[in-house]
């Protein structure tokens, strides 16, 4: 069942908002144009609004849309912890895309743990996809090696042992998400727009938004202390066209995460952008939009800039 709604910039309608029931969850998304499907997905902690630029540039000629993933902004949270396990997840938007694009192959693009689903769904359906476009987000046989193995990202992950902490909600939403604004970096360099703060602010104070968006990892165990167990349903080759954007500055998630990625993927293009960092979707838009585009026509080989 699909309800939906206009967003207004000014007078003019600019988005289509939306909402659908996938695997018995009631999902929020926001899309704009007409076309083949081009599916967004967020990371932590952000939400379909994080795909804005996006939706405008991509929506002149696709049907582009950008969803709130499960147990983000106006998506459901489940109260179970499984229900956010990767294979869950993969569900829940195989059934989304297949109910907004029958019978159609679709391109996705996604940025941290976006992409670390997209990776998955890409293992578990890859006749679904036509293209797959990977933006900071690291593949799940890769990290967890380099979180049983590589120092550097274990210091670099050691975040997530406070994320999967009791008191992290606490902590991430004290002195209106102090924490998470730091995060964000809004109006800094290598940052969010500072305008763009409140509409974050507003996600993060949805009902057990916080809660959903930390779930992730406590129901994937991303963390060095737990990677022993090892995704290997994750470690199959993805059989589809993939390119791999990664801003090279990214605290959190280290260029090693692009070393022996070959070895998982078939048909492989790497982009390195040496002064982006974990934000590029919104520090270097112009730039990943042409990516996009490259890749939709089939263009993209391996480069560094």
């Amino acid at each position: 069942m699909m309800q939906t709604n206009d967003i207004h910039i000014g007078a003019q309608p600019v988005f289509e908002d939306g909402y659908m029931t996938a695997s018995g969850l009631r999902l929020h998304y926001v899309s704009a144009g007409r076309g083949d499907l081009i599916l967004f997905l967020h990371g932590f902690p952000e939400f379909w609004y994080a795909w804005k630029n996006q939706l405008e540039e991509f929506g002149k000629d696709h049907r582009a849309v950008a969803l709130d993933l499960p147990g983000f902004n106006l998506s459901d949270k489940p109260k179970e912890l499984s229900a956010y396990e990767v294979g869950h997840i993969i569900e829940n938007v195989w059934a989304f895309a297949r109910e907004i694009s029958p019978n159609k192959k679709f391109a996705l693009v996604a940025h941290d743990w976006g992409g670390y689903i997209a990776w998955a769904l890409a293992i578990a359906y890859p006749d679904v996809l036509r293209r797959l476009v990977i933006i900071n987000a690291p593949h799940p046989a890769v990290f967890a090696r380099l979180l049983r193995s590589d120092p550097m990202q274990q210091k670099a992950s050691s975040y997530m042992e406070l994320f999967c902490s009791a008191q992290a909600e606490q902590i991430l939403s004290a002195n209106d998400f102090e924490f998470l604004s730091r995060v964000m970096a809004f109006g800094r360099q290598n940052g969010l727009p500072a305008e763009d703060k409140s509409e974050y602010v507003k996600a993060w104070s949805q009902p057990s938004a916080i809660t959903g968006g930390l779930n992730y990892y406590r129901a994937n165990r991303l963390t060095a202390s737990s990677a022993g167990d090892g995704p290997s349903r994750w470690s199959a080759k993805v059989d589809v066209p993939t390119l791999v954007i990664w801003g090279m500055n990214d605290p959190a998630l280290l260029p090693q995460n692009l070393d022996g990625l070959e070895e998982y993927v078939t048909r492989l293009a790497v982009h390195r952008i040496s002064d982006a960092s974990h934000w590029l979707v919104h520090t270097h838009t112009k730039a990943i939009n042409q990516l996009i585009v490259s890749n939709l026509a089939g263009g993209v080989s391996n480069a560094s800039e």
